[in-house]
């Protein structure tokens, strides 16, 4: 960043004209009043005028004007300015900023960001923030930064921003500072090459679809999946000529014959799936895809990256609904898509056209959330564990479905692919329908409500949740009356299972 020089003690004190001349100011960049009153205005709530001033100014361009007599801020070489506009031409076809530029190699600052932070807890915490961060500030956190447009200094700027040669964005729905840090962040926990940050897990999940899935094509399913996006699938595919075949989570034989008889576009499902967390085995579903030319998209919410890397086992795509586990507070919604540049570029402009934007409020939030999101995320996997044993052991538990037991039928491909098992545990009691209702209602330390992944744990009875409107659905896809979700949260494991015995006692 150019130096200010301001006027010695003495100017302050008062010279021969008695105040500051106007020579000490010159040195800010052109419009600068203007960049200040304005950004001033929308963001000082949030990082303090110091800190606009600092990305207000590193934000134009060091050089300011595009003809050869043009002037150069105090403090940038020549030198430094070729290099500024290369870093800003990467990163802006790095976002997909201008949709038709080519895509660039990664920037310095994320190969020295790889290189920096080798485990999954320094990522959550550092990654997109540490280096590389576009906004410019003297700040630790990733400022907010709430504008819906971005404006240009002159049209070369913006012709040179069309043309990939200036970094900047242009319109709210198209990017966010905020929201580009929080993707970075995201793929490098996913090991993505892009990631797109959207307004919820339903959205990512219909954005994929409508992108990626042509009319007249074929997507395969599980019976096992969020009820939603089943709706969706059943009801707004069709419209557009889409065909589906739904197979049971394990049945490898169903899935091959589904790619065989089909020209299938996409295999999309959870794993761990909702709400019997059953497992894909990701390495081999990916292999039987590719050889039949079909994509791969991985509902990877019930895991989180820091348990399940499903990009690096063959998978195509991964979607999260970042509400859960990903901002992990219980107090923000939103979604993402990660993977190949090449696919996410597609889904981004779509999104661009659609909308579905992310709020940059929302986005630092789960910035925010996720810089613990290892510290909670293994804590829930240890205390889930420790209840799904001390569930399955209980004689008013007729049934514990987790990963983590050896009693899972899918035991084996997670212990292959997870470093975790999860923080849900879904059980059924040794009941019917009233006894189930009144164990939820007799749990004083989770909340009943839907939702899982944060802090706070959270019990709900799916069959009155999710399913109360269809038992001719709950009877199809297995929700028994005594089927119960847990989520737990970061509580202490002898105090949530204190609450689950006095429950038991209660029915």
């Amino acid at each position: 960043m150019a130096t200010v020089s301001f006027s010695s003690p003495a100017s302050f004190a008062g010279d021969n004209s008695g105040a500051l001349t106007s020579a000490t100011i010159l040195r800010f960049p052109p419009n600068f009043v203007r960049q200040l009153s304005t950004k001033a205005r929308r963001n000082c709530s949030n990082i303090g005028v110091a800190q606009i001033v600092a990305a207000a100014w590193s934000d134009r361009r060091a050089v300011t004007s595009h003809s050869g007599g043009g002037s150069r801020v105090r403090g940038t070489s020549s030198h430094a300015a070729a290099a500024s506009a290369a870093t800003s031409a990467a990163a802006a076809a790095e976002v997909g900023a201008i949709p038709n530029a080519k895509l660039a190699q990664p920037s310095a600052a994320a190969l020295a960001e790889r290189a920096l932070l080798g485990s999954d807890a320094s990522l959550a915490v550092h990654a997109g923030e540490r280096l590389g961060r576009r906004i410019a500030t003297d700040a630790i956190t990733t400022p907010v930064v709430n504008t819906s447009a971005y404006w240009f200094s002159s049209s070369q700027e913006l012709i040179d921003f069309k043309e990939g040669r200036h970094a900047s964005f242009e319109y709210g729905r198209y990017g966010n500072p905020t929201t580009e840090a929080l993707e970075k962040k995201m793929s490098a926990l996913e090991k993505a090459e892009s990631t797109v940050f959207v307004a919820s897990g339903m959205y990512a999940s219909v954005a994929m679809l409508s992108t990626l899935v042509p009319a007249g094509g074929h997507i395969v399913t599980t019976t096992d999946l969020y009820r939603k996006t089943r709706i969706y699938m059943e009801t707004e595919l069709p419209k557009r000529g889409i065909t589906m075949t739904v197979i049971r989570p394990a049945d490898m034989d169903a899935l091959q014959d589904a790619l065989d008889n089909n020209n299938v576009s996409l295999f999309f499902t959870e794993t761990p799936t909702n709400p019997f967390l059953r497992c894909i085995d990701i390495e081999l579903v990916s292999n039987m895809c590719h050889n039949k030319g079909a994509l791969l998209c991985i509902d990877s919410t019930f895991a989180s990256p820091i348990n399940q890397k499903a990009l690096t086992l063959g998978a195509d795509m991964v979607v999260h609904s970042a509400t859960k586990y990903i901002a992990g507070h219980n107090d923000v919604i939103g979604g993402c898509i990660s993977g190949r540049d090449e696919l996410v570029s597609k889904v981004r402009i779509y999104h661009h056209v659609v909308g579905g934007v992310l709020n940059p409020n929302a986005s630092y939030l789960i910035l925010r959330g996720m810089k613990t999101l290892h510290l909670r995320v293994q804590c829930q996997n240890s205390t889930a564990l420790r209840m799904a044993q001390f569930l399955e052991e209980h004689p008013k538990i007729a049934r514990v479905y987790y990963p983590g037991l050896p009693s899972h039928p899918e035991h084996h491909i997670a212990k292959s692919q997870m470093t975790g098992f999860g923080g849900v545990v879904s059980f059924e009691v040794d009941g019917d329908f009233d006894s189930t209702r009144k164990f939820i209602d007799y749990v004083k330390i989770p909340y009943h409500a839907p939702s899982f992944g944060g802090c706070e744990s959270i019990i709900d009875q799916p069959a009155i949740m999710s399913y109360w409107d269809s038992k001719e659905q709950r009877d199809i896809y297995g929700i028994k009356d005594n089927l119960i979700r847990f989520s737990i949260g970061v509580e202490d494991f002898e105090d949530l299972k204190n609450d689950i015995v006095q429950a038991t006692h209660g029915t």
